[in-house]
């Protein structure tokens, strides 16, 4: 008589392991949620500072992030700043070659200009949905001269500016997203706070 197997070894396993992928595949959706939700808002900042124009930019950084998400998902946490900012200055560089064949390069820049030093730099350029309280007139046009002079730098020294003060990228990551090396990273950065501080001296 042939003895009957254990009713454990009868069950399926499948179901354990679907739950442990469904799990899995759960964490890594709500963590690429809050990466996504955490760097819109900045992203957007970039993406103005490149085109000039507020709904360009909400074009470009949505198409930036499902782009990252097609391509990056599944590329590890640690990984996902430097490569959405790649993607976003790819699509931010698309826009801007299309501009220029058609005619229409930066159409919109009657702004101003930055600070001068790498954390007041930074303050100086308030999110515009949120302008904070006091000094309005003072605070508007130090903003206004911020974006003239961030917009008149060369594209790489912006790009170094406001992925190392901006987005807080550490000069690997920085280097990683502009696909060029380190050094060339703090060599694009500091000419660009060179440039910012004596185009902004007023404003010290």
């Amino acid at each position: 008589m042939t003895p009957r197997a254990p009713a454990l070894a009868l069950m399926d396993p499948a179901p354990t392991m679907t739950s442990s992928l469904e799990s899995a595949t759960s964490s890594t959706e709500a963590a690429l949620d809050r990466f996504l939700r955490d760097v819109e808002r900045r992203a957007l900042r970039i993406a103005e500072l490149g085109c000039g124009s507020r709904d360009v930019a909400l074009d470009i950084v949505q198409d930036a992030m499902f782009g990252f998400v097609r391509s990056y998902a599944a590329k590890p946490v640690g990984d996902w700043a430097p490569l959405f900012h790649r993607v976003l200055d790819s699509r931010i560089t698309d826009w801007q070659r299309r501009q220029r064949v058609r005619g229409r390069w930066f159409t919109r820049l009657g702004f101003g200009g930055a600070d001068d030093d790498e954390a007041d730099l930074l303050a100086a350029v308030p999110d515009p949905a949120e302008p904070g309280p006091g000094g309005r007139a003072s605070d508007d046009e130090a903003t206004r001269a911020l974006d003239a002079a961030l917009r008149a730098l060369p594209a790489r020294q912006r790009q170094a500016f406001l992925l190392r003060l901006w987005e807080g990228l550490d000069v690997a990551a920085t280097a990683r997203a502009m696909r060029c090396s380190e050094g060339s990273v703090k060599t694009h950065l500091s000419r660009a706070l060179a440039t910012l501080r004596q185009r902004l001296g007023a404003f010290q």
